[in-house]
């Protein structure tokens, strides 16, 4: 484990080897799962200010569980989560394109027309962050639908954590993707 500032990462993310293969998991991220996307309180703002410009985009079983669920949901242990269709199937907000999942709100962001990229939960997928009383855990996740993109991933040398640098930048800031460069080098010299 590294601890930069109250984050504690998990040698896995420096460890293991990761790259998104689209055209082998189709994007299976955005269908499976027992919840939608994790949010976080100002995403919720987010969700609601980028929506008029997704609404269209979305598919008739999308708009049918927004209306029913709402825009964001209260998963199980109380957290809030994007909808499902129905329920219980894809998130409310994916796009199929070519036989793809992908995002609305990513596919708006790139056409400018928000300036919500996505939940921050999907773009540091395969990391997960788990609030902890004094600390943020940065976890890498195993799932097997990502199989593919372990295999690409080692196949290209990039590590979880330069595979996810924008989505880092993102969520810690520049300075602290830095320390998380350096503390990595450093503990790789160790081996």
């Amino acid at each position: 484990m590294i601890q930069i500032d109250d984050k504690l990462i998990s040698l896995d993310v420096i460890d293991e080897q990761f790259v998104c293969d689209l055209a082998k998991c189709k994007g299976e991220c955005c269908i499976s799962g027992d919840a939608g996307a994790p949010l976080t309180e100002d995403e919720l703002h987010e969700v609601e200010n980028a929506f008029p410009a997704i609404q269209d985009m979305l598919s008739e079983n999308g708009k049918k569980s927004i209306e029913v669920y709402g825009l964001y949901v209260k998963d199980d242990e109380g957290d809030w989560v994007t909808p499902l269709v129905d329920g219980d199937k894809e998130c409310a907000y994916t796009l199929f394109v070519n036989g793809v999942a992908t995002c609305a709100f990513e596919k708006a962001y790139h056409e400018r027309k928000t300036t919500f990229r996505k939940p921050v939960s999907c773009h540091l997928y395969p990391i997960r962050i788990k609030k902890l009383k004094n600390y943020e855990a940065v976890n890498y996740d195993r799932w097997d639908i990502c199989s593919a993109a372990c295999t690409l991933g080692k196949s290209l040398k990039v590590p979880v954590y330069k595979f996810l640098k924008d989505a880092l930048i993102r969520k810690y800031g520049a300075e602290w993707y830095t320390e998380l460069e350096i503390a990595a080098e450093y503990y790789k010299k160790q081996l």
